[in-house]
């Protein structure tokens, strides 16, 4: 959105880059307690609130790599590379090939290049249908775009998945992580719809092409997650600090269309 260049020196937004210490540790560690929980309900075969717990795990998974795709998780870009190497792992896929069509969403947003951003200009259900597929596209064109260091992380976090996978099915044969496995494919399979449609959808005539949510507990709920304006204007921004440049935005121009994601 290089088009809203001005934002960048007209709003307040460099003090929210930096993460404090403890901020850092509760990015890293988001996700582990949902992990938990949904493992332990899996094993005691109370898979409904295992799904719930599923789902919020993804949810604050996506929140962990979409942060780490901007490096903007508080460390270093080696300790960076290494999260998104184990994320791959227990969100299943390379979070390497992710990033690459994340950065050139932003770089693309809504043209031909933006392969993540293709069910966005979908109906709702067919967003869902797309599912399956959106996994195996992103992948295929980072292979494609990617460099050789890129390829690497990818190659050995699809080697990962694949030993993972082994170990589930054929040594361990635990029926908890058969159910961790499935749910996360279920978690990509509804990516496409979850995590592009509902950000994107309609707003190609809109000035940001993109949504965002402005009720506080919709944001709580959420983990932040669906500020996507704020998100695509300021992207080393990290997700925690969207709210507060949600209502700088809004101060500095009151009268712009806010489209919310629900």
């Amino acid at each position: 959105m290089h088009k809203h260049q001005h934002l960048l020196e007209d709003v307040l937004w460099k003090d929210l880059v930096k993460l404090n210490k403890k901020n850092v540790y509760s990015e890293l560690l988001i996700s582990v307690p949902w992990f938990i929980l949904s493992l332990i309900f899996a094993y005691h075969q109370w898979y409904p609130i295992a799904l719930f717990c599923s789902f919020m795990f993804f949810l604050t998974g996506l929140r962990q790599v979409h942060n780490a795709f901007h490096f903007a998780l508080g460390i270093t870009q080696k300790q960076t590379h290494v999260v998104m190497f184990i994320l791959s792992i227990v969100m299943l896929g390379s979070m390497h090939a992710v990033q690459i069509n994340h950065l050139r969403h932003h770089q693309h947003c809504m043209q031909d290049e933006d392969v993540e951003a293709k069910s966005a200009k979908m109906k709702w259900w067919q967003a869902l249908l797309f599912g399956p597929i959106f996994p195996w596209m992103l992948h295929k064109k980072a292979f494609e775009v990617g460099n050789n260091t890129q390829k690497n992380w990818m190659i050995a976090e699809l080697l990962a998945n694949i030993i993972f996978l082994i170990l589930v099915f054929a040594v361990l044969e635990s029926t908890t992580l058969k159910y961790h496995v499935c749910a996360m494919l279920i978690g990509q399979c509804m990516t496409a719809f979850f995590a592009v449609w509902t950000v994107h959808h309609d707003t190609e005539d809109h000035i940001y092409m993109a949504r965002t949510v402005r009720n506080e507990f919709k944001s709580v709920l959420t983990y932040n997650m669906f500020y996507h304006v704020e998100h695509h204007l300021f992207p080393a921004v990290p997700t925690r600090n969207l709210h507060i440049l949600a209502k700088r935005l809004d101060e500095y121009d009151p009268d712009i269309e806010i489209r919310e994601v629900f």
